[in-house]
Order: C-alpha cells, then structure tokens, then sequence
C-alpha cells in the first residue's frame, strides 16, 4: 500500500481549510526465555517477491543468510503500550503539535502553508468511499482527523475501553523504536520479519501457505468485499481484531498477515535488493544505508511489512510474506502497529 504521510497531511489539513523448521522453546544462554516471545530459527532462504504480484522493490530475490532471534508473538497491545507510556510520559507523535518548518523540508518548495488553527496534533483514519474509485488515488479513502492518535483510535469520542488486548495503532516508527528502547529490545530487519513470516515453510506465498488469499478468510484479518468502499466482514473483524485472534503459523507468531503493519528497522529503499549481488550469500542483512521513494526522493522512509485489516488483492496484496510498504518516519495511521525482536544472547 503506497501511503505518504506529508502528502496526505497537506491534502488533508488544505481541504479542512527455506529450511522446514518448529519452534523451539529452548532457554537462551542467560537461562531465560523471554516473555511472551518465541525462537525464530537460523536459517537460509531466497528473500523477495515470488508470484506474479511481486513489486519491482521485491526483485531481485537475492540468497540470505541469518542468525537465530526471538520475536514478539504478537504484535504490541494497547495495553502494553499503555504501560510504556505510564512509565516514561511518551508523547507518541500522533499526540504533538505538527511543526510546520520541518515539514516543509520534506515538500515542495511551493506547497502553502495551511492556518495554525489547523497544524494540530492528528493522525489518519480510514475512511471508506460510497462506490467505486480509481485505486491509484488513495486520499480518497484516508482523512486527516485531529486528535486521532493511540488512545483514540478513531479520534475524539473514540477510546481503547474493551481493546487493550487489541494491536496499538496510529504509531509512527519513531514511537515502535521508544517502545522497543524501553523493553530491551530492538525493531526487527525486514530480513529477520520475511524469515519469520514463512513460518518454517518451504517458500510460502504467505504465513498461512499458499492458499489464495480468497480461501483464507478464517486465518488473517484483511479485507473482504470490493475495496474500499464495502467491507463484507466475513472474517469478523471490519478494523483490528485482538491479537492471537487467527492460527500461528509455524513459528508461533500470531498475525503476521493482516491486522496491522508492522514497522521494521530497516531504511525504504526501492533499489534494496539489487543493491548488493544477488548471487551471494548475505548474512543478517540490516537494511540498506540510505532510503530512496522515487514518488517522494526527498524523505526517508522506513519499511512496514504485513499488510492490515485494509489489505485486498485488488488494491494491496499485503498480506504476501514479501509485500513491502513504506513511509515517513512520522507516519501514523489506524492501521499501523509493530512487534519486537530480541538477539539471542
């Protein structure tokens, strides 16, 4: 899903003015085994795009070599964000003034600055359309909302009572790394999320397998109906759905496909992985050194990988173990949320 904050912002606030493996739950060197964490395994495999929806920033796939690690099983509750921010006061940047002069860096030179009385704090929120749309012009469907952020999933009059097992939303990545600073862990690569994603299957389309994504309604929540103006919600869910709502895949892990996106350490680059030879092996590749949008080559962008509770094959094929999306590192919406990894020690 090709989603670009500042752009949206603007529009916004201007028109409001391969190896087979089973989850080990071996102890780690320090005798413990994390809370509410499972073994990824080491491993080998092709990483990158491997059905004819593969994007361009999905090739070449190219042979990675990687390290054990252990992964959140979930993706990060509101409650336990609601922990975090207890114990440190965070303001996520969802709930802070928007400072016109850095975002201005990031547009182009003649974009207008909007009235103060509208550079308030917000987020986006998804807003379904009365018909059919041109599915390249997605402002149709997003909508700036002021005093949208982690508490008010929905904006003001909105709250989280009965959702604290539901995934935090309307976090920017800045926000994932405080929290995963704050709890000794780190955000993980995107090689270390595609790995785990396979769940130990021999180069699956998605967690699940490679059941077409209209036959698996029972194992992810994403969209269903003709996106986006009507959602038929035979999953059951028409927005998140409580973590470890649908099967694990192999590796224990809970919604990898669906729910929400999930933020990743690694830079955006479009030209990622024919940045280095595809014929050689690479070892825990760590994202590539600078970040490159050919739509927006002005702002750095960080990856988000498995797709959300908005993912179609029409539109967003996001639930694919190797579906890449990008955005600022300001970025929030109501559809994007996060997981930790933690080395093994």
């Amino acid at each position: 899903m090709k989603i670009y904050l500042s752009a949206f912002i603007i529009a916004g606030l201007l028109l409001a003015c391969q190896n087979e493996k089973t989850p080990q739950q071996q102890l780690t060197a320090s005798g413990e085994k994390p809370e509410g964490m499972v073994l990824i395994s080491s491993g080998e495999y092709l990483m990158g795009g491997k059905s004819k929806q593969a994007s361009p920033d999905e090739l070449p796939r190219r042979k990675v070599q990687l390290s054990a690690f252990w992964m959140d099983e979930h993706e990060v509750t509101n409650q336990q964000f609601e922990a975090f921010v207890e114990a440190t006061n965070y303001i996520t940047v969802a709930e802070r003034p928007i400072n016109w002069e850095e975002m201005a860096k990031t547009l182009p030179p003649d974009t207008p600055k909007p009235p103060d009385s509208l550079l308030l704090p917000g987020s986006l929120i998804f807003q379904p359309t009365s018909g059919p749309v041109d599915l390249n012009n997605y402002s149709q469907w997003w909508a700036w909302t002021t005093n949208a952020n982690w508490r008010q999933p929905e904006g003001p009059g909105s709250n989280i009572k009965g959702r604290m097992n539901h995934p935090v939303v309307h976090i920017a990545w800045e926000d994932a790394k405080a929290y995963a600073d704050w709890v000794g862990k780190r955000l993980p690569t995107e090689a270390e999320w595609e790995w785990a994603a396979m769940g130990g299957l021999d180069d699956p389309k998605y967690p699940w397998g490679n059941k077409p994504a209209s036959q698996a309604v029972e194992l992810a929540n994403f969209w269903q109906g003709p996106f986006p103006y009507k959602n038929t919600e035979e999953d059951g869910y028409i927005t998140t759905a409580p973590v470890k709502t649908f099967p694990a895949n192999g590796y224990g892990l809970y919604e990898m496909a669906g729910n929400v996106w999930e933020w990743t350490a690694d830079k955006y680059h479009y030209e990622a992985y024919s940045l280095s030879r595809s014929d050689r092996m690479i070892t825990n590749p760590a994202g590539p050194d600078s970040s490159f949008d050919p739509q927006e080559p002005g702002m750095l962008k960080r990856s988000m990988r498995g797709g959300s509770f908005l993912c179609h094959d029409s539109y967003c094929s996001g639930y694919r173990v190797a579906r890449r999306m990008r955005s600022s590192e300001d970025s929030s919406f109501n559809h994007a949320g996060f997981r930790c990894v933690k080395d093994v020690e």
